[in-house]
C-alpha cells in the first residue's frame, strides 16, 4: 500500500510508508518532550534511522508518516499484537492489528482539535485502510493524555499488563467501537427517524417521494387517523366541489378539508378521498397538504391529535399516555419505511415467518396500533415483529407450590416438557437446579420473554427469587422469532414445534400485554372443547383450532394477595399452542390473515398479488377466501353461539397455489365466547357472554365486516382488482348459502337485517388509552355511533 487518505476539519491527511528518509522529522518529534513516553528521547539520528530501517525490513511491523495539506503531523506504527511485544500477554484474534501513534509537537500556534482529528483518521486508516478487525494499543498507564484519546476513539481496556518498561493499559477497538466514539462517525442509531431527505440506497426503497421515511411515517398516520376517525364519525370532513370517476371505474374520488379552529391558528387538512360501504374512507395520501392559517406546514400527526383533542375527549390525565403511543407508531411506521421490505410479489411466494416479518401494520383500524410503551431502541430492534430477529427464552423454574401447570387431553407432563426442551436442556436445569440445594421434582419450568426476564423478574419479583421461589436457569437453546401478535413466538430451530406465548409487560394499543395465571388454569381445556366442537362439525370445512394444549401460571407473588387485582398478577404466565407449519401438505404455505390487507414500499397490495399469480378471476378467489373464512364463522355463530375474535392477526391462512384451502383460528383461550344459554362443561363456562341476538350478530358484522373486510373490499377496488359491488355480493351469497345449506337451524341472529350498531375501536382506546375494555364483561365496555348501513343487506 502506497499511501492512504483521510478528510478531516484540519485538513486533509495523507498516510504513506516512512522510509530512512524520514529519520530527521521523526528525530526532531522523539527528542522532544512531548514524546517523553516513547523513552527514545536520548536516540540521534543516526539510531532514529536505523530504528526505521529495522520496521521496514520486518514484516511483522510497518511505519507510517503521514502529513496534513502536505505538511508532516503524524507517525504511525503498526505491528501483530500476535508476534510483536503483545505475544505473552494478549490473546491476538484473527484481524488484530496493534498501534503507536506519535503527533508531531505543537510548536507555537497549536490548533484547537488537531490531535483528536489526526487520531480519529490513524484509527480510521488501521481499520478500514488496514482492514483491521480491531485495533489494539498498550498506552503506558500514566500517560493521561493519550487514555483520554483513547477513550474518545472508542477503546475499550481489557486490563493491565506489564510490558518492557511500563504497566500497560491494553485496550480495544472494533470497527463499532469506533463507528459509535466520539471520533468516530458516530453510529446512525434510528436512521428513519431524521428529519431530512433521505437518499435511497440498496437498503432503502425507491418509493418516488424524497421525504424522509419519519415525514412518510407522519403522511401514512395522518392519513389513517382522518379516515378511521371519520369511519367511526368523530370527525366530518368537508366534501369540496363534485365527485370525480376513476376512468377505470376503480372508485370515486373527491376532494374533502378538515378545519379545525385551535390556539395557534386555523388548521386545515385537505385530501383526496374515496367513501365505500361502511364508511370506509380510502384518503389518497399524497394528496394530504396542512396549512396553519393559510401557510404551509407539515404534516405532523401528534400535533393533530392535540389539536383533535377538544373532538375526541380524550382525558387530560391520559392524552400524554395516547400521544406516546402515536410516538412510537411513528416511530415504528418510520423504521419499516426505512427497511424497505420485501415486494408484494415477492411475499406472495414466501414461508410464514417472511410474511409476518414483512407487516407493516399493526392493526388496520386503530391509529396508535403500535405503542409498545417499555421498549428501548435495542428492544425494538431485538424484539419487534418486523424486525425477523431471533432470541431465546429465559427459563425459570417456578415452585409447584405456587404454580398451576394445565394440560390438554392426553398430554401428560412429561410428554409435554419432551416436546418443549431438548434432553440436553432438561439435564442442566436439574443439575442447575440441585446444585443450588432445591428439589428439582418440586419445581415446574416457566419460560419467560428476555424482555420479561431483565425488566420484571429480578426487579418485581425480586423477593420471590430471593426465597427460591422462583429460580433463574438460564437461556433456552432454541431460537424464536417473535410474531405480529408480539407476545407469541414461532420456533425456527425446530420447525413445527409449538408456539411460545408469554407475558409482555408493555403498553400496546390500549392494554398491557399480559396473561393471566387465572385464565390460563383452564386454558386447555376451554381449546380441547373448541376443537373438539369443530372438529365434529362438518359445517365448519376449511376451518379448523390452534390449540392451546398447554399453560402454567405463577402466583406466589405478593400481587396476588392484594385486595384489589392488577397488571402485576399478569406478568408470569405462559402457554403453548401448535404450530400451523406442522399441518401443512406439500405444495402448502401459511401466511398470517393480516397480509391480506398489506401495502408494500411502493405500494403493491399482497391480496391483489395474490389473485394475480393464482390465475383465478377476482371474484372466484375471494370466495375461496370467504368460504375458509367467513362461512364457518357464520356457521359457529348460528349453530353454536359460538364467537372468536377473529382479526388479521389471528387467522392463519393455508394457501396452496395461491388460494386459500384452509384457515387455522388462534388465540382461542383468552378471546372465544358463547354467547347464548347452551350447556357448556363447568371448566368452559367462563368464556359464556349471553347477549341478546342484535349484540350477537356484532360478532360478524362488526369483527369481520368492518375489522376485516371493509378494509379488503376498499383495497381490491382502488387496485382495480375486483369492484365493491361485486365483493359484498359475494359476502352476501356466502350467508344466503349457508341458510340454503342449514334449513333446519332456529335463529333469531339476522345477517341481511338493514342497519347495524357501529360499534367503535378508536373511541374506546381514546377514552381510556390504558384500558380500552373490562375483559370479563366486555359487552357493556363497548362504545357505538349510532348505526351502519349493512352492505350485504337484504
Amino acid at each position: 500500500m502506497n499511501e492512504h487518505t483521510v478528510r478531516t476539519r484540519v485538513g486533509t491527511v495523507v498516510l504513506r510508508p516512512a522510509t530512512r528518509d524520514d529519520a530527521p522529522t521523526l528525530h526532531a518529534w522523539l527528542t522532544d518532550p512531548h514524546a517523553a513516553f516513547w523513552a527514545m528521547g536520548d536516540h540521534d539520528l543516526s539510531q532514529v534511522r536505523d530504528y526505521l530501517d529495522a520496521l521496514v525490513q520486518d514484516p511483522a511491523q510497518a511505519p507510517w508518516l503521514g502529513t496534513v495539506d502536505g505538511e508532516p503531523a503524524v507517525y504511525v506504527e503498526t505491528y501483530d499484537p500476535a508476534r510483536v511485544l503483545l505475544d505473552q500477554v494478549h490473546d491476538a484474534a484473527p484481524g488484530d492489528l496493534g498501534m503507536h501513534l506519535l503527533v508531531a509537537p505543537p510548536g507555537d500556534a497549536p490548533r484547537h482539535g488537531f490531535t483528536s482529528a489526526l487520531m480519529s483518521a490513524v484509527v480510521r486508516f488501521c481499520l478500514h485502510g488496514l482492514g483491521a478487525a480491531r485495533v489494539v494499543v498498550e498506552p503506558d498507564v500514566r500517560n493521561t493524555a493519550i487514555a483520554a484519546k483513547n477513550a474518545a476513539a472508542g477503546f475499550r481496556v481489557l486490563r493491565e499488563v506489564d510490558l518492557p518498561g511500563k504497566r500497560a493499559a491494553l485496550s480495544v477497538c472494533t470497527r463499532d467501537d469506533f463507528a459509535a466514539s466520539p471520533l468516530g462517525d458516530g453510529v446512525d442509531l434510528a436512521p428513519h427517524l431524521r428529519a431530512g431527505a433521505d437518499v435511497p440506497d440498496a437498503g432503502t426503497p425507491d418509493t418516488g417521494d424524497a421525504a424522509s421515511p419519519m415525514a412518510r411515517a407522519h403522511r401514512h398516520l395522518v392519513a389513517k387517523t382522518l379516515a378511521e376517525l371519520s369511519h367511526e364519525r368523530l370527525l366530518a370532513p368537508r366534501a369540496l366541489g363534485d365527485a370525480e370517476a376513476d376512468p377505470q371505474d376503480r372508485a370515486t374520488w373527491a376532494w374533502f378539508e378538515l378545519a379545525l379552529d385551535t390556539d395557534h391558528g386555523l388548521v386545515v387538512h385537505r385530501f383526496r378521498a374515496a367513501r365505500f360501504a361502511l364508511e370506509h374512507w380510502v384518503i389518497d395520501e399524497p394528496s394530504i397538504t396542512r396549512t396553519v392559517d393559510g401557510a404551509a406546514a407539515d404534516l405532523d400527526a401528534l400535533a393533530l391529535v392535540v389539536e383533535l383533542q377538544p373532538v375526541l375527549a380524550i382525558p387530560d390525565a391520559l392524552l400524554a399516555t395516547y400521544l406516546e403511543e402515536v410516538s412510537s407508531t411513528l416511530a415504528a411506521g418510520a423504521a419499516k419505511d426505512h427497511a424497505g421490505g420485501p415486494r408484494a410479489d415477492e411475499l406472495a411466494d414466501a414461508d410464514l415467518p417472511t410474511v409476518e416479518a414483512a407487516m407493516t401494520e399493526g392493526h388496520p383500524a386503530f391509529v396508535a396500533n403500535n405503542g409498545r410503551i417499555g421498549f428501548s431502541l435495542d428492544d425494538y430492534l431485538a424484539y419487534a415483529p418486523e424486525r425477523g430477529a431471533r432470541t431465546r427464552l429465559v427459563w425459570l423454574a417456578a415452585h409447584r407450590d405456587h404454580t398451576h401447570l394445565a394440560l390438554g387431553a392426553g398430554l401428560d407432563e412429561a410428554t409435554h416438557l419432551a416436546r418443549q426442551i431438548t434432553p440436553d436442556e432438561h439435564a442442566a436445569f436439574t443439575e442447575r437446579l440441585a446444585a443450588r440445594g432445591h428439589d428439582p421434582a418440586a419445581y415446574h419450568l416457566l419460560p419467560v420473554h428476555p424482555w420479561q426476564w431483565q425488566h420484571r423478574v429480578p426487579v418485581t419479583f425480586a423477593a420471590d427469587v430471593a426465597r427460591g421461589d422462583l429460580v433463574p436457569l438460564g437461556t433456552g437453546a432454541d431460537e424464536y422469532q417473535p410474531q405480529q401478535s408480539i407476545r407469541t413466538l414461532l420456533n425456527r430451530t425446530r420447525p413445527g414445534a409449538d408456539y411460545v406465548k408469554v407475558a409482555l409487560a408493555i403498553q400496546n394499543m390500549g392494554f398491557l400485554r399480559g396473561l393471566s395465571p387465572a385464565y390460563m388454569r383452564v386454558t386447555p381445556q376451554i381449546n380441547d372443547w373448541v376443537h373438539d366442537l369443530v372438529a365434529g362439525d362438518p359445517g365448519f370445512a376449511g376451518f379448523e383450532v390452534l390449540r392451546e394444549h398447554a399453560s402454567i401460571g405463577y402466583t406466589g407473588d405478593v400481587y396476588h394477595r392484594t385486595a384489589a387485582p392488577s397488571a402485576h398478577r399478569k406478568m408470569l404466565a405462559a402457554l403453548w399452542r401448535e404450530n400451523p407449519t406442522a399441518r401443512t401438505a406439500p405444495g402448502e404455505r401459511c401466511a398470517t390473515m393480516a397480509a391480506l390487507l398489506h401495502r408494500d414500499a411502493h405500494g403493491a397490495s399482497y391480496a391483489t398479488a395474490l389473485v394475480r399469480r393464482s390465475g383465478l378471476d377476482a371474484r372466484t378467489w375471494l370466495r375461496a377466501y370467504l368460504d375458509v373464512y367467513l362461512r364457518p364463522l357464520v356457521h359457529a355463530l348460528l349453530a353454536h353461539d359460538l364467537a372468536f375474535m377473529p382479526h388479521g392477526e389471528n387467522l392463519i391462512l393455508v394457501l396452496r397455489d395461491h388460494v386459500p384451502v384452509r384457515a387455522y383460528m388462534k388465540d382461542i383461550g383468552e378471546e372465544v365466547a358463547v354467547l347464548g344459554e347452551r350447556a357448556l362443561p363447568p371448566e368452559v363456562e367462563r368464556v359464556r357472554a349471553v347477549v341478546d341476538d342484535t349484540e350477537k350478530a356484532l360478532a360478524i358484522f362488526t369483527d369481520v365486516f368492518d375489522g376485516v373486510l371493509r378494509h379488503l373490499a376498499g383495497i381490491l377496488a382502488v387496485d382495480g382488482t375486483l369492484p365493491e359491488t361485486a365483493f359484498w355480493a359475494e359476502v352476501a351469497d356466502v350467508i344466503d348459502t349457508h341458510r340454503a345449506e342449514h334449513p333446519d337451524l332456529r335463529t333469531g341472529v339476522d345477517l341481511r337485517a338493514q342497519r347495524f350498531a357501529h360499534s367503535c375501536l378508536n373511541r374506546l382506546q381514546l377514552r381510556n388509552t390504558l384500558q380500552m375494555v373490562d375483559l370479563t364483561d366486555q359487552s357493556s365496555s363497548l362504545l357505538y355511533a349510532g348505526t351502519l348501513a349493512n352492505p350485504a343487506r337484504a
